[in-house]
């Protein structure tokens, strides 16, 4: 079986190199493609550009540096990207803060600020002066006189739900609003409203606004 094998498309190439595979019998077998390639497009000036799918497995720095290391050698030749059906543990780690809604019961203080990785449910108390901040959503069973900051790193799709009307401050991305005290009761929900300024609105049209995030949330 052959351990590279290479794939040509509209716009580009695809190398396969096999999971189960030997990767010095992988690269031996790149260098052979590599060489006919060259000689296939003689007289071409086109640059082609290769993504590199090594399936199941994950290849480390030096594995990659060597692969492009060879295709050095070719200057019409170049990688777009490495790929592969698997994530590394790092990654999957991130990926599972970013998707999962965090309970937090914290007391933020005056000065301080709190950065959550994805959504969060806040139990705690935040102070005057105190910033709660998340890349998701937050959703507030807590007592806060402080600033709430969702879609922290710009992520317009968040809201802030909950109890938040003696809050200093509702941020959403990168907008920020000052809470009027005559506010309507059931306003319980800040969003960013497809003109991208900050709007409220009730738990009932969250489910029209931003079905996923009502679903997540449940009886909250």
């Amino acid at each position: 079986m052959q351990a590279a094998v290479l794939k040509g498309y509209k716009d580009g190439y695809e190398l396969i190199i096999r999971d189960n595979a030997d990767f010095d019998q992988a690269l031996s077998e790149l260098k052979d493609l590599f060489r006919k390639l060259q000689l296939d497009t003689v007289g071409e000036e086109k640059q082609i550009s290769f993504t590199v799918n090594t399936e199941k497995r994950l290849l480390g720095a030096k594995q990659k540096q060597k692969i492009e290391e060879l295709v050095g050698n070719y200057p019409r030749f170049s990688i777009y990207k490495f790929v592969s059906d698997v994530v590394d543990t790092k990654d999957a780690l991130e990926f599972m803060e970013e998707h999962t809604v965090h309970v937090n019961s914290d007391t933020i203080r005056n000065g301080q600020v709190k950065l959550i990785k994805g959504d969060v449910l806040f139990l705690g108390n935040i102070h005057k002066g105190g910033i709660l901040q998340a890349t998701g959503s937050i959703f507030v069973l807590g007592d806060v006189e402080g600033i709430l900051h969702a879609g922290y790193n710009d992520n317009v799709i968040a809201v802030i739900a909950g109890n938040f009307k003696r809050a200093q401050q509702v941020r959403i991305s990168d907008l920020v609003d000052i809470i009027e005290p005559d506010m309507q009761a059931d306003k319980v929900v800040a969003y960013v409203n497809d003109l991208h300024a900050l709007s409220y609105t009730t738990l009932a049209e969250l489910k029209t606004l931003r079905p996923k995030i009502f679903t997540q949330i449940g009886g909250f």
